[in-house]
C-alpha cells in the first residue's frame, strides 16, 4: 500500500516594511560610495600629451610647472 506523503513548506519569515527600508538604503549608500570613488579615480587621470592651439583659462592652481620649449619644426610634425 502506498502512503500519501505530505511536506510541509518551509515559508521564509515575513520581511517587515522597515528592515527592506533600511537594507535599500543601505545599498543605495554602497551605490553612491562606488560613484564617487569612480569619479576621484577618473578626476585623478591626467592629460600625458595634448597640443592646444590656443588655451583660455579663467583661474589657474599649480603646484609645480615644468616648461619644456620645443624647437617650432619638431612641435608641428
Amino acid at each position: 500500500m502506498a502512503r500519501e506523503l505530505t511536506r510541509r513548506r518551509r515559508r521564509l519569515p515575513p520581511i517587515s516594511l522597515p528592515a527592506l527600508a533600511v537594507g535599500a538604503l543601505a545599498f543605495g549608500a554602497l551605490a553612491i560610495g562606488a560613484l564617487a570613488i569612480g569619479r576621484i579615480a577618473i578626476g585623478r587621470l591626467a592629460i600625458k600629451k595634448a597640443r592646444f592651439g590656443s588655451l583660455e583659462v579663467d583661474e589657474l592652481t599649480v603646484r609645480k610647472l615644468r616648461v619644456i620649449e620645443r624647437p617650432e619644426s619638431s612641435a608641428r610634425g
